[in-house]
């Protein structure tokens, strides 16, 4: 009973963490907003264990960028910003106008493929190389197949190969 007691205290913690991550995001991102002067709302969740926020709104494109490239400079800018007013290392999960979202369904469409091609071929697949995000995205769906598979290469040319089984 004690134990439970324990298990609940800690995930109340966890969550509180996870909840303030996300306050001092959007208190980061908002003053951001302002600076660049963009209208955006922004929302906070929780996604599993990490902290998600979104900033939604009319033409954010130039906070996206080509290929996601300023919106995972601008996660990693508010990943700092949480940082520093915690101390704690941040998983935090930025997305701009459901851009992530729409990559995610994109890229669960590549991993099915390329675990039909394993399976239908017996050979491995190399796709594309990926962010880390990305490359997350095709493991989970080439591991929900019962397929393996694996990272290549070195940043920013790192790259998913999914092997038979």
């Amino acid at each position: 009973m004690q134990n439970e007691s324990a298990d609940k205290s800690t995930a109340d913690e966890r969550l509180k963490a996870l909840e303030a991550e996300s306050d001092i995001a959007a208190d980061y991102l908002e003053e951001l907003l302002d600076i660049a002067d963009l209208d955006g709302d922004i929302d906070m969740d929780i996604d599993g264990d990490r902290a998600a926020v979104s900033i939604v709104g009319a033409d954010l494109s130039n906070l996206v960028g080509e290929n996601g490239k300023v919106l995972e400079a601008l996660q990693e800018l508010t990943r700092l910003a949480v940082y520093r007013e915690t101390g704690e290392r941040s998983r935090l999960m930025l997305d701009v106008s459901n851009y992530r979202a729409n990559r995610k369904a994109e890229l669960e469409k590549v991993g099915k493929k390329a675990v039909e091609d394993v399976q239908a071929t017996g050979k491995p697949v190399r796709l594309d190389p990926m962010t880390p995000f990305e490359r997350k995205v095709v493991h989970d769906v080439v591991a929900a197949a019962g397929l393996t598979s694996e990272s290549e290469g070195e940043e920013p040319r790192r790259r998913v190969v999914v092997q038979p089984a």
